[in-house]
């Protein structure tokens, strides 16, 4: 089956910068695909790229974003609005900045029900009172007159979904859903995405830095570095051998309840220096970073390579065999 979304050889430019370089990755139908990384790694700006929300100061260098086979990057304005929330929705990260202050909880939903799907005004409130009921909000009716303000970050949280699962998008986009929420309040909005995407068959593309997120809820991960796209696996595969050194130390710097590992019984491990140091990198941008690096890494970025089906990672040294016998030792004390 041909993938919902494909993405090939994405490029987002600013003046001064290049954040995001050459990035490809699929989503399949009724998929979750998570995007992991630190701050800095081109996440959320891969997002709103494919929502061609970019910042004015931002474009599209290079790319093509196919969703069922259209590009986004060509369509025309115009087409595009109708195809965001119809085709393509997205979560942002802080619902309270997301929505209006000023408009009831039913009026923002029923906006995009009368904007994309023609109904009356009053079509459009009952509508939102039954997507509110599906995302489990108490009281529906009562909440349509609501302000964003009067709700907790779970309820307003559950809002944002509510409108962006109005229009039954084929592609929904997480950008962080579950941060300042507390883990009770996590664990309900990702059952509930999960939920949604088995009843509505969406596809589902999950933006986090949690990896305990990603080992429960997706069916592939991608990883990120300096706008790069550095390992690709199923997330068992990842856990329990990462191959690129980033991944190795994405996962070792994570608390593991298993080994009783906390930040009380001892320090985390820490991956030395900053994401800055990939700004004017030639090569790899981990080179800096990297513990395993070699005078290519500096010169050179590394081609992907297939390590096994399913599985791809872009780096000169993972699949040697000093470094694979390093992975092992890594993937056994993890």
């Amino acid at each position: 089956m041909a993938p919902l979304l494909e993405i090939n050889n994405l490029t987002i430019g600013f003046p001064n910068a290049t954040p995001v370089r050459d990035l490809s990755f699929s989503v399949a139908v009724a998929e979750t695909l998570a995007i992991v990384g630190e701050s800095g790694s081109g996440k959320s700006l891969t997002a709103l790229a494919l929502m061609r929300l970019l910042p004015k100061s931002a474009r599209i260098v290079t790319g093509q974003v196919l969703l069922s086979g259209d590009d986004l990057i060509a369509l025309p304005e115009m087409e595009m609005r109708r195809r965001r929330g119809r085709d393509i929705a997205m979560i942002f990260q802080e619902p309270m900045t997301s929505l209006n202050p000023v408009l009831t909880v039913g009026r923002q939903i029923g906006e995009v029900l009368r904007l994309h799907r023609g109904l009356s005004k009053a079509q459009a409130l009952r509508e939102a009172a039954e997507l509110l009921d599906l995302v489990r909000i108490p009281n529906p009716d009562r909440c349509l007159d609501d302000h964003p303000h009067r709700l907790s970050g779970g309820m307003r949280q559950r809002v944002m979904i509510a409108m962006a699962v109005a229009c039954r998008p084929k592609l929904l986009i997480a950008d962080e859903p579950t941060t300042a929420l507390d883990v009770t309040i996590q664990a309900q909005v990702l059952e509930l995405l999960d939920r949604l995407r088995r009843e509505l068959s969406l596809s589902l593309l999950l933006i986090t830095h949690d990896l305990g997120l990603v080992g429960q809820w997706a069916d592939r991960v991608v990883v990120m570095y300096a706008g790069r796209k550095v390992e690709e696996a199923p997330p068992d595969a990842l856990f329990a051998r990462p191959l690129h050194p980033y991944t190795r130390g994405l996962l070792a710097a994570s608390p593991r309840l298993h080994d009783r590992l906390h930040y009380r019984q001892g320090r985390l491990s820490e991956i030395a220096g900053s994401i800055a140091s990939a700004l004017n990198e030639r090569g790899c941008p981990f080179a800096p970073r990297c513990p395993d690096r070699r005078a290519l890494c500096r010169t050179q970025f590394p081609d992907e390579q297939i390590a096994s089906e399913g599985r791809r990672v872009a780096c000169h040294v993972a699949l040697t065999t000093e470094t694979q016998d390093r992975i092992h030792d890594v993937a056994v004390g993890l």
